[in-house]
């Protein structure tokens, strides 16, 4: 049974729920795919549409919007989770208009989005300057584009200055979480680390960033243990050597959710 949730603009579909490891004052990696994998954002309004709603439910809820990629078949969000419900409700009026604007459009019926969205905890710092990388790589590694810079819906000409007019990103938020002074060292350090992932050539997906419950530091990865009061037995913690020859931790769930 559908269930409709009330918006200043009429009613939205009530989302499926996502994991439930969402935290207050924490950074989140979000990911969700349309059923069934169907390309369902093919078109460029569709993603307009997605993006719109993304900007509006940012400012409607206080969730600051750190790094996004939309593509054909699914999206990611980089969303600070500023108070508990927030991130949630974000996404209940961001995915339910859409799926509903898209299905009144193609007089269409059934299931738009997969049965539930995806939310990875994310350390700050290098952790995070790797993640919004990966996301914003996405159409690359698909073969659609050469650079980010020509894949419109994505944070990347937002970051670097390329997009005026309706802008989502939260970037001074983003430099705090980040650990950098202006929004110059922002987008040096930015072009320096894509860069090295270009120069690279193979970009191989790295499933950490989707399948995973946090990613960060060790430190951090034990502090999150605690926080979300899960069974560590029901718990798999991996280690994972990076470019620069440090490490990167993670814990998954035993069934990973997403990508499966």
């Amino acid at each position: 049974m559908a269930l409709f949730w009330a918006s200043k603009r009429g009613f939205a579909e009530i989302m499926p729920r996502a994991n439930r490891y969402i935290l207050p004052q924490q950074l989140y990696h979000i990911t969700h795919r349309c059923h069934d994998r169907s390309y369902l954002l093919r078109f460029s309004k569709d993603r307009n549409v997605y993006r719109e709603w993304l900007r509006e439910g940012s400012h409607r809820y206080g969730v600051p919007i750190l790094g996004y990629c939309l593509t054909s078949t699914h999206i990611h969000l980089i969303a600070y989770s500023k108070k508990e419900g927030s991130i949630s409700r974000l996404m209940q009026l961001v995915e339910g208009c859409v799926a509903q604007q898209y299905n009144r459009r193609k007089k269409r019926k059934g299931a738009y989005w997969e049965d539930r969205y995806h939310c990875t905890l994310i350390d700050t710092g290098r952790y995070l300057w790797n993640c919004l990388i990966y996301i914003d790589l996405n159409m690359v590694r698909a073969g659609v584009v050469n650079h980010p810079e020509q894949w419109e819906w994505s944070g990347y000409r937002e970051l670097m200055g390329k997009r005026k007019r309706y802008r989502i990103l939260d970037l001074y938020r983003l430099m705090d979480k980040c650990r950098v002074n202006s929004i110059d060292e922002l987008q040096d350090k930015y072009q320096l680390i894509l860069g090295r992932y270009l120069d690279r050539g193979v970009m191989e997906r790295e499933p950490q960033w989707t399948e995973s419950l946090a990613v960060g530091d060790k430190i951090f990865i034990d502090s999150v243990k605690d926080l979300l009061g899960v069974r560590r037995t029901s718990l798999i913690e991996e280690e994972i050597a990076s470019d620069d020859g440090s490490s990167i931790w993670s814990i998954r769930e035993k069934k990973a959710k997403y990508g499966s």
